[in-house]
């Protein structure tokens, strides 16, 4: 006999309703589509690493329970959502944590045949594009980008990060894209001050059916754009729809660069190669391509 779940645990919030699998598949698959599968998981490590582990090998990466569909190399356009992730990691390998169902924790798998593989780092940039557009659309709430992919979003007069994505290769062939959105936390659960929420920012919507839906909408788009230019971020207008959306631009800022080295100055552009151009009070202008970078005070001031 199974002993029923006490009232308070993390899956009883009436205000966290559980994802509808069977539902997202009926809106998001199609014979044409880029969509080939979409399982919900309960709870895993990491979602990164699950599908990472099918899209060479077909087997489950993190503890969690296998999936229905889990075939030998997934094929491009798997998607795998879990309700809540124990292992989640963000960039420079940062832990990513919070309440199940408060979010939206999801990798999709790419297969960028056709691109040239220096342009596959624009893929985390697209996706934060994708992903800022999307839900700006349904939530009736504008966001922007912090460079590279850290999406943001006023609360209380004050910029937060609500959500970030993490891309990484899978073999020779392929991209695990991870992305995480904090949709429902209340401000008692966020990990850090700097944290926020969509419904923090007042967001008029808040199930995540349908915030999952327009992300995966958009992405399908603008993945199919730029991958018929070649991977070409000019041609797609990848490169100036995200310099439009990304609030780092214009901003004196901190890069905290690989190897403890500290770049300060003005973010002057987003090159062709997605790098952040840095010009120093020497009148240097440095391009950075990988590294965690701080917004020191707002444009224009």
């Amino acid at each position: 006999m199974t002993t029923p779940e006490p009232y308070g645990n993390r899956w009883s919030d009436l205000d966290r309703p559980p994802l509808d699998a069977a539902a997202l598949r009926r809106a998001l698959i199609r014979p044409d589509g880029l969509w080939t599968t979409l399982d919900v998981l309960p709870t895993t490590g990491s979602t990164n690493a699950d599908l990472a582990a099918r899209a060479t090998t077909g087997a489950e990466g993190t503890a969690g329970g296998a999936a229905e569909g889990a075939a030998e190399g997934a094929a491009e356009g798997a998607v795998l959502v879990a309700e809540e992730q124990t292992a989640g990691r963000g960039r420079l390998d940062r832990s990513w944590t919070a309440p199940a169902r408060s979010g939206l924790f999801f990798s999709v798998l790419l297969r960028p045949t056709g691109v040239p593989v220096e342009r596959w780092g624009w893929l985390p940039l697209l996706a934060g594009v994708a992903t800022a557009t999307g839900l700006a659309r349904v939530i009736g709430t504008d966001l922007s980008l912090k460079w590279p992919n850290d999406l943001l979003a006023m609360v209380d007069g004050q910029e937060r990060k609500v959500g970030g994505i993490l891309a990484e290769r899978a073999g020779d062939d392929a991209v695990v894209l991870g992305i995480g959105v904090n949709v429902s936390l209340r401000d008692d659960e966020l990990p850090v001050p700097e944290a926020g929420s969509l419904a923090l920012a007042g967001a008029k919507e808040t199930h995540r059916d349908p915030l999952l839906r327009a992300i995966l909408r958009e992405l399908e788009t603008w993945y199919g754009t730029w991958r018929d230019a070649g991977g070409d971020p000019a041609a797609s207008r990848l490169q100036e729809t995200y310099v439009a959306g990304c609030a780092t631009l214009g901003r004196q800022v901190r890069a905290e660069l690989p190897g403890g080295r500290t770049l300060t100055g003005e973010a002057l552009a987003v090159d062709g190669e997605g790098r952040l151009i840095i010009g120093t009070a020497e009148g240097v202008r440095e391009p950075v391509g990988a590294g965690d970078v701080v917004h020191l005070r707002g444009a224009g001031t």
